[in-house]
């Protein structure tokens, strides 16, 4: 097991083992356990009682989050000419179409996310493979495939987000920074656990949300009560 660091152990010492805290408890400590020279991200881990394994009750979804994520989120807008000027307008990073269909086949992905056309999906399939692992595959469900490419990329600019419940059944989200306000994380936190709540497939039984834990990229997790957020 790996040494704690001098700052680690101050920061796990601020943090009471084996309670649950609230989520608005938890939004304030975050910010007080962070010892990073740099902005922290915060992050938000809730355990589903799902099987992934069944359709019937795969949890993914699509949450704008109230202030956003605090991170310069880089787009790529892949379009037919006649709607690359509204793209850029919009706020898109990277606009075209088959120019940058080579460079992600050469290995290209330094970009966080692809809104496309249902036109241009066909190019994409082959590219599967290159974007399926990254989490980059558009998707009409996540509303990165559209004909309103400017919403599209204006959603995400302002901070949309999606997300997937993973093989464990566990949801990962970035939800903020820890220089925002205690409330401002606590809003994020709190839209994306409701908006989980909203999506529980009717299929799951026993206890949906099993636990919540709240981190920053070099802090020790803290453990919500479920039923306190």
């Amino acid at each position: 097991m790996a040494k704690l660091t001098k700052k680690q152990k101050v920061a796990a010492s601020k943090i009471e083992k084996n309670k649950l805290y609230t989520l608005k408890e938890a939004s304030a400590l975050i910010k007080e356990v962070a010892s990073a020279k740099f902005d922290e991200s915060v992050d938000i881990a809730v355990r589903l009682g799902v099987d992934p394994r069944k359709a019937n009750q795969m949890v993914r979804g699509v949450v704008t989050l109230p202030h956003g994520t605090g991170k310069d989120v880089r787009v790529l807008a892949l379009v037919t000419p006649d709607k690359e000027a509204e793209a850029k307008a919009a706020g898109a990073d990277h606009v075209g179409l088959d120019d940058y269909l080579q460079k992600i086949k050469d290995g290209w992905t330094d970009i966080d996310v692809i809104i496309t056309m249902p036109a241009v999906m066909g190019k994409l399939g082959p590219l599967g493979r290159v974007l399926g692992p990254r989490g980059l595959m558009p998707n009409p469900k996540t509303g990165t495939v559209t004909m309103d490419v400017a919403k599209a990329v204006q959603e995400v600019k302002a901070g949309k987000i999606d997300f997937k419940v993973d093989k464990t059944g566990i949801v990962h989200a970035g939800i903020g920074k820890v220089s925002f306000d205690a409330d401002k994380i606590y809003d994020n936190a709190h839209e994306i656990v409701q908006t989980l709540i909203k999506l529980k497939p009717t299929a799951a039984k026993g206890t949906y949300i099993k636990s919540i834990h709240l981190s920053s990229t070099q802090s020790p997790a803290i453990a919500l009560d479920p039923k306190a957020v």
